[in-house]
């Protein structure tokens, strides 16, 4: 079956997520460095799966460190001030041409409504979007891409995923969906022109 529906990631796909801006106080180095030693993504990634900043604030022994932890959630708005370049153009040709878009992203339940004041359109043309948070699923596991082709009603095998890691698109596939690991734009518009997309 060729896909006919496209299914995005959203951070750092359509919109830039640079997360040691939440900390404007510090230089890059030093917002980089804190990320480092708190241990940042692994961090984030519980977020993504429901988890409280303030709780895992709490873990941390350093009170400047706790503090810092803390205020992300409030400063969140700072990470993800840009689109990724030439991926919205993208969205709007296939929008123009009937190709259903759906999203399922990596996102804190804490920090999505932010995301949405900051980008509003991520709110108005998914027809199906799965956030992590909310359900509790995080991507690579295969149970949160089964999950949104049960809410979308949709086959596996009619989905196309778009994903800059490259263990999101091997979920994806793991469950029978294509999926195209996005580099840039220019990139994604070619394989999507190949599928007959675009």
């Amino acid at each position: 079956m060729t896909p006919t529906n496209v299914v995005f990631d959203i951070g750092n796909v359509l919109v830039d997520w640079q997360p040691h801006m939440a900390w404007p106080e510090l230089t890059e180095a030093q917002a980089r460095d804190f990320m480092d030693r708190i241990d940042f993504a692994a961090r984030n990634l519980r977020g993504d799966n429901g988890e409280r900043f303030s709780d895992m604030a709490a873990e941390l022994d350093d009170p400047a460190d706790r503090d810092r932890l803390t205020h992300y959630v409030s400063r969140y708005a700072l990470t993800v001030q840009n689109e990724v370049p030439g991926s919205w153009a993208l969205v709007d040709r296939l929008i123009a041409r009937g190709v259903p878009l759906h999203a399922i992203t990596n996102w804190s339940a804490e920090t999505w409504p932010k995301g949405l004041t900051s980008h509003p359109r991520l709110g108005e043309i998914f027809e199906t979007l799965i956030v992590s948070g909310d359900v509790k699923l995080i991507k690579p596991d295969p149970a949160i891409y089964r999950l949104f082709c049960e809410r979308a009603g949709l086959a596996p095998e009619a989905c196309v995923c778009v994903d800059d890691k490259a263990e999101n698109c091997d979920g994806a596939r793991s469950i029978g969906m294509d999926a195209i690991q996005f580099t840039d734009a220019t990139a994604l518009e070619t394989a999507l022109t190949e599928r007959g997309l675009l």
